[in-house]
């Protein structure tokens, strides 16, 4: 199982271009949106095996060698549209919350605090994160 630290600011997906001499990451302009990075700022980045296919459709001979080596990732535990309860374990760094579904798959609620319960509707779903609202929060906290 990944742990997921609570520095955690971002997950997105991206291609390795070369530029020139160098290598380059682009970052999508919803996460400088989201004040989830900084142009100029400096920030870990974790590497995950990605698709056998690249963006554009083509396959990606790299991934693909390594796919034959290695067992291939799971799909996700969640599907988007659909209705679950969890319990939200901690908050991240950008003030939403974590839960951990089934083999400790991440799924992030917004508006959502430590030990609240309450049921949620998955909206987006990524190779190892799901992103989710609250349909009906924590009878608890009401």
């Amino acid at each position: 199982m990944v742990e997921i630290p609570d520095s955690l600011r971002s997950v997105f997906s991206a291609t390795v271009r070369q530029r020139d001499e160098k290598y380059v990451v682009e970052v999508p302009s919803r996460e400088i949106a989201h004040d989830a990075v900084s142009p100029g700022a400096t920030y870990r980045v974790a590497v995950f095996e990605s698709p056998v296919t690249t963006e554009d459709g083509e396959r990606n001979p790299r991934s693909s060698d390594r796919s034959q080596r290695t067992s291939h990732s799971p799909e996700p535990p969640v599907e988007e549209g659909e209705i679950r309860d969890v319990t939200i374990e901690t908050v991240g760094d950008q003030g939403d919350g974590i839960a951990k579904v089934e083999r400790g798959y991440v799924v992030i609620v917004p508006d959502a605090q430590p030990g609240d319960e309450p049921t949620i509707e998955i909206e987006q779903v990524q190779q190892n994160v799901a992103f989710a609202s609250i349909v009906d929060p924590d009878p608890r906290t009401l």
